[in-house]
């Protein structure tokens, strides 16, 4: 078989069914009618986290890398656009825009030093330079230490729309929300995608056939962190502040429970664990259960019935859908 054809072999396997589309649609659809119902700053922080977990699963499900480091992607971010937007005074776009290049400067750094390594030496590097980068943040005179940003105003996307008001910001975060999942989608099915996931179940096979490890395992981290850093630049403008619980350690947690809860190498699976853990965190803050024990046995739970994760279960028995 020559490679044309096995390309195009690749493409009619994971070509979206015809259902599916329009199960987008209608999810597109029901995504621009929920602020009609629910909370639109709940909404977003869902997106947010979603898109953070969404980031993650793109380096652990698909190039089977597990990082304890991402936050330091998420947060860095944040400061990075909530200092544009008080200091800089620039527009929200360029904020976002100079956090995600901010995030993705930092995943090559990283990254050079992290992808030497397999395994859980490699969770370890990621682990030690995010705690070094989280003592910067502590240190560092424009993050205000343990006070963080705080206090700047949103400005106007593009100069004309304020987004001030919460409508026009839910609609801005769920576009860039929508786009960035497509993005994913796009490179986990594209033939680098295909490469990527060959290395994660057969390293030295991919070795052999002269693929350059490395630089795709280093491709899906630097990706990896700039969506993350595009996470945690949403987030900074929708709450107006970046704080040190962006870059602690506990985030790099947090998204690691929502990818394993939904279900680790599907495009839905992060969105749905972070989902639940939005929604239990944001209904148990006003009741005065301790939120940590009810996450954990949640995620015993899911472990114990759901191996492969909510979404990775019902994938399992829809062997149809599996791959689409």
């Amino acid at each position: 078989m020559t490679v044309a054809k096995e390309y195009e072999s690749v493409a009619e396997t994971h070509r979206a069914h015809p259902a599916q589309r329009i199960l987008v649609l209608a999810l597109i659809g029901v995504l621009m009618l929920l602020p009609l119902w629910f909370y639109p700053v709940l909404l977003m922080k869902l997106m947010c986290f979603a898109l953070f977990a969404s980031a993650f699963n793109l380096l652990l499900g698909y190039g089977g890398l597990l990082s304890f480091g991402h936050a330091a992607f998420f947060g860095g971010a944040a400061y990075i656009t909530a200092h544009a937007l008080k200091v800089w005074q620039v527009n929200p776009e360029f904020a976002i825009l100079a956090g995600v290049g901010g995030a993705l400067l930092l995943g090559l750094v990283i990254g050079l030093l992290a992808v030497r390594r397999q395994g859980i030496y490699f969770a370890m590097v990621t682990l030690a330079l995010s705690q070094m980068f989280y003592f910067f943040c502590l240190q560092a005179p424009f993050t205000h230490g343990e006070d963080g940003i705080q206090g700047f105003s949103r400005g106007k996307l593009f100069g004309v729309i304020d987004l001030a008001d919460s409508t026009p910001l839910y609609y801005f975060v769920a576009v860039v929300f929508v786009a960035s999942l497509f993005a994913i989608w796009r490179i986990v099915h594209s033939p680098y995608g295909m490469i990527l996931q060959a290395i994660r179940e057969n390293e030295p096979r991919a070795i052999s056939l002269g693929y350059s490890v490395q630089r795709y395992k280093l491709g899906a981290f630097v990706m990896s962190a700039g969506f993350a850093g595009l996470a945690g630049s949403l987030k900074a403008l929708l709450f107006q502040f970046a704080t040190l619980t962006d870059v602690n350690w506990h985030m790099s947690g947090e998204v690691i429970l929502m990818t394993l809860l939904g279900g680790i190498g599907s495009i839905a699976g992060p969105i749905v664990g972070a989902g639940l853990v939005v929604t239990l965190q944001n209904y148990l803050a006003t009741t005065g259960v301790p939120v940590t024990t009810v996450l954990g046995a949640t995620f015993i739970v899911c472990v114990l019935l759901f191996r492969r994760g909510i979404v990775g279960e019902l994938l399992h028995r829809l062997p149809a859908w599996k791959h689409k």
